[in-house]
């Protein structure tokens, strides 16, 4: 079979196994037969004129750090997987930047790597007082009015390697605006919603809502690693009260069972993960054991939040009860560090589909160019930009929210100019339970009939005619 690179015959080295992969780098030494080298075929391009700008990112604007402050390592501090396959190839490790747990020593004392990796350590150590993030952070009295004022509604939770994230000084920090309360929070407006999806309304039996066809939400507990700030079901999720207990999961499993038409299961919360891997074990088993159920899918922002969660046993867990479909919920481009990538591996390799929910949050995301270099990160941590949501009327988010403009405008920006594979759909999840409503440009100019007059992503006008 032809090569545009030439080949060294089998005699000339050393026989690999057949599971061996050798990839052509500018680093791989020059091979003696073929039509040409590598570099002479290089040679061979015609220079043409670029078809794509480089984009000037703002330098004064912490939208911008796409990376933690103070990193040390990157992902070429990864171990290879079990087959010795690299998480990403080696040019791209330094865009996956290790969380800086060094950073908060000063303030939480030596923390040892064995800890640090220890999801139930990252879990019992989460800060919960706005006095521990002292040291961490530069806390300001905007934050401190904010916490002492919002934690009997909405608690604060934040795990150290999240914390490790945050910028210091600059409380509009992509990372902080997540998880430290803010002085908006406080501000309640008529149209705020306790229960903006009205997912209650639609709660056959408890912990179930059942609001389209043939799929269901699946409540399992109202834990988090972290608490995020923006939450769209604050009324329930940090507040024991809403625990999902033994008796609550089991009537929601006979429900399902005795609803042949569900063939599709959101396992949420909370965020599931923070059940033991013997519990989601049980739960994943007994839907799997139900005849017309044929995926779930299970929504968690541990991945973002506390990727030391996704461990070998957990993913070993997961390919018993496959088809498995995680949805996730990266915000920002800082949130994609070494540790997050190492862990949607992990899901990855164990036969999983990963896709990302994000949502679309003033002052954390709303420039499209912060979200083409997150969905970039994301292709490469193979989890697929699923959808951007525009925020809902939680109780006390409304500083969070943008025009719908804003969103319109991220969707002009990327579809055309980047992969579709790295366009997601953008939507409204109607108040009060209409459901998910998808919006985009109007790429229509005009329609007469059986012609359609269309634009694309340059503006240029094209006529399609029906037969």
């Amino acid at each position: 079979m032809y090569s545009p690179f030439p080949i060294t015959p089998k005699s000339q080295e050393q026989v690999k196994p057949k599971s061996s992969l050798t990839v052509i780098s500018s680093n791989t030494p020059k091979l003696s037969q073929g039509p040409g080298t590598k570099e002479e075929w290089l040679k061979k391009v015609p220079d043409t004129k670029s078809k794509g700008e480089v984009t000037p990112l703002p330098t004064d604007d912490i939208r911008f750090v796409f990376n933690a402050k103070g990193a040390l390592k990157d992902a070429g501090d990864l171990a290879n997987s079990e087959d010795n396959v690299r998480p990403i190839p080696p040019h791209f490790n330094q865009r996956f930047v290790q969380a800086p747990k060094h950073l908060l020593e000063t303030a939480l004392g030596i923390i040892t790597q064995n800890d640090w990796q220890d999801w139930r350590w990252q879990q019992r150590e989460r800060l919960r007082k706005i006095d521990q993030l002292d040291g961490i952070i530069q806390v300001t009295e905007d934050e401190k009015t904010a916490f002492a004022k919002s934690d009997a509604m909405f608690h604060m939770g934040i795990t150290p390697y999240y914390a490790s994230l945050m910028d210091k000084d600059n409380p509009n920090c992509p990372i902080r605006l997540q998880s430290v309360p803010q002085i908006g929070e406080l501000d309640i407006l008529p149209s705020d919603l306790e229960d903006p999806l009205g997912e209650e309304k639609d709660m056959p039996v408890p912990g179930i809502t059942h609001r389209y066809p043939d799929r269901v939400l699946f409540y399992t507990t109202h834990n988090c690693p972290v608490y995020c700030r923006h939450c769209t079901r604050k009324r329930k999720v940090s507040d024991p009260n809403s625990m999902a207990d033994k008796e609550q999961i089991e009537l929601a499993l006979a429900y399902i069972e005795k609803h042949s038409e569900i063939r599709d299961i959101v396992v949420s919360g909370g965020d599931p993960l923070s059940l033991s891997d013997e519990r989601l074990d049980y739960i994943l088993g007994r839907l799997r054991a139900i005849p017309h159920v044929e995926i779930f899918r299970m929504g968690t922002r541990n991945l973002v939040t506390l990727p030391q969660r996704i461990t070998d046993d957990f993913a070993k867990m997961l390919r018993k009860h496959q088809p498995v479909f995680i949805n996730t919920h990266f915000n920002h481009p800082k949130e994609c560090t070494a540790e997050a990538l190492d862990a949607c591996r992990k899901l990855a390799d164990a036969g999983c589909v990963i896709g990302n929910q994000m949502v679309l949050l003033k002052g954390v995301n709303d420039d499209w160019r912060i979200v083409k270099e997150l969905n970039h990160r994301l292709l490469l941590m193979r989890v697929r930009p699923y959808y951007i949501y525009q925020c809902d009327l939680s109780q006390g988010i409304s500083h969070f929210r943008t025009p719908i403009s804003v969103g319109l405008d991220i969707i002009e920006n990327l579809r055309g100019h980047t992969s579709g594979l790295a366009v997601p759909t953008y939507v409204v999840d109607a108040p009060g339970g209409g459901g998910k409503i998808p919006l985009q440009p109007n790429y229509i100019k005009e329609h007469d009939g059986k012609k359609w007059s269309l634009r694309n992503f340059r503006g240029d006008v094209y006529t399609y005619l029906e037969p």
